[in-house]
């Protein structure tokens, strides 16, 4: 079965996937072929979570009238 497109993939299985593809390359288990496909793979996953990031983070700046406010962290951890 072929793997999900990426451009298919939300932000949290594709992160999910990379981190599967992390662990199983730092446990050397993968022949040399595999490896270089789970890293292939791994890439564009990479880039595909990092564009999303860089979406939200626009959609913030547009919500918050183009300038970052800072975050207050116990109004969120009260939340």
């Amino acid at each position: 079965m072929d793997p999900t497109p990426i451009a298919d993939l939300k932000f949290e299985t594709a992160l999910a996937e990379l981190e599967d593809i992390v662990s199983s390359m730092e446990g050397g288990k993968l022949e040399l072929e595999a490896s270089i496909a789970a890293y292939k793979r791994g890439m564009e996953l990479m880039k595909h979570c990092q564009s999303q990031l860089t979406d939200a983070e626009a959609q913030i700046r547009v919500l918050e009238n183009g300038q970052f406010k800072d975050v207050d962290r116990s109004t969120l951890e009260a939340s």
